[in-house]
């Protein structure tokens, strides 16, 4: 056992710190790293492990996690340093685990639920004898029910008897479909399909529960791993951004906003957040998405040195002059197309929002901007787990057909 001397004594103890510290035996000294931006005001916090010898206060955490770091750590067993990285949010994206090392790579699993599957409502039919299969399909094909929004999905389903097809007709159709007198079929049904294709394996096998679905792994900019210290940090910067949407709610605004946070391998970088104020600005283009960005450029405008002549400038590095890139972006709603299309421009790297708006949202609500033809930039979606086991999203309500 060892006593830090100095600054080092200065330090409180935090279930959720936000410094970790080394130890380097070679020169008997203690090193210590913020393991996040740390806000103005905030007080510097370490983890002292499991057994402590007083009842614990969340000194240093605005929103602290929901359980100790010191339920995660067995008795008996040494404390790594990192502390309060092991208190990852149950359920968040994010599953417990004992062993306390950032590096650690989350499986896949974690992130996806059935409760993350985008859904469509699709028309579909029985068919009794397989032997009919090919021809309901070339009616199917005639009929103008085969368009494009269900090509993602497979047309037919065997059953896993093989006594029976069941062939998908539509989802664009609000009418039962006419089925041809000389099929002899039962009438069409409805039933709950996904509304995209796989992006990963995890992914593939919960679509497959509802409905037989197209793999198509991301070839380019494919998602990254998730360290337990990247989920730390998203599940962070969630909380930051419920705690700036319920504040303007307070105000009278509008319970949205936006962050952008620094990304977790450049901590030094500046941190961004805004909300919505379309009420107090009187100001149809006043959202949350836009008034982040906005921040973000003001700032980085008034830091900007002169730009030399033109002819002594040397080219641009692909990407460099874009607000948002190599940047994430959270966000209580589901942006909307105009936003989401602010975000393509801007070059944003990833985007992650809690609450889903179907009928205005750009992230795969009423369209999917980054999937648009012709756009040229990919930006990764990412909707984060709410309800039962998932983030809390009380006084975030707004009318589904507000764009976001």
């Amino acid at each position: 056992m060892a006593l830090a001397l100095g600054l080092g004594s200065l330090f409180n103890h935090s279930d959720s710190p936000n410094v970790s510290y080394s130890i380097d035996a070679a020169t008997e000294s203690i090193q210590y790293k913020t393991t996040r931006a740390v806000e103005p005001d905030e007080e510097f916090c370490i983890y002292y492990g499991s057994n402590l010898w007083f009842e614990p206060i969340n000194t240093c955490s605005k929103q602290p996690f929901p359980y100790a770091a010191a339920e995660l750590v067995e008795e008996g067993e040494d404390d790594d340093g990192w502390g309060g990285l092991s208190a990852v949010a149950p359920n968040n994206h994010v599953l417990e685990h004992q062993t306390p090392d950032p590096n650690e790579i989350l499986p896949e699993t974690t992130f996806q639920t059935m409760e993350t599957v985008r859904t469509v409502q699709a028309w579909a039919v029985d068919i009794p004898d397989p032997r009919r299969t090919t021809t309901a399909l070339k009616w199917l094909k005639s009929s103008g029910l085969d368009t494009p929004t269900l090509s993602h999905l497979k047309r037919v389903r065997k059953s896993r008897t093989g006594t029976y097809s069941t062939l998908l007709l539509t989802s664009t159709s609000p009418a039962t479909p006419e089925l041809p007198p000389e099929l002899d079929l039962a009438p069409p049904y409805q039933l709950t399909v996904p509304r995209s294709a796989a992006l990963t394996p995890a992914s593939l096998t919960l679509k497959n529960t509802l409905w037989p679905t197209v793999f198509a792994p991301r070839r380019k900019g494919e998602p990254e791993d998730w360290t337990r210290a990247r989920a730390h940090w998203a599940y962070a910067a969630m909380m930051r951004v419920i705690q700036e949407a319920r504040a303007a709610r307070a105000a009278g605004e509008l319970p949205i906003a936006s962050y952008v946070p620094a990304p977790p391998e450049e901590p030094t970088w500046a941190s961004y957040v805004a909300h919505d104020t379309r009420v107090s600005s009187v100001h149809p283009l006043r959202h949350a998405v836009l008034n982040v960005v906005r921040a973000l450029s003001d700032s980085t405008s008034a830091s900007a040195s002169p730009s030399p002549p033109p002819s002594t400038s040397m080219p641009a590095r692909s990407g460099q002059h874009y607000l948002l890139t190599s940047r994430a972006l959270f966000t209580t709603h589901e942006p909307c197309v105009m936003c989401s299309m602010a975000l393509l421009h801007s070059r944003v790297k990833e985007v992650f929002f809690l609450v889903p708006m179907e009928r205005t949202g750009g992230c795969g609500g009423a369209a999917c901007v980054p999937k648009l033809e012709g756009v040229n930039h990919r930006f990764a979606i990412g909707r984060w787990k709410t309800g039962a086991g998932g983030v809390n999203a009380e006084g975030l309500e707004i009318d589904q057909d507000i764009d976001a």
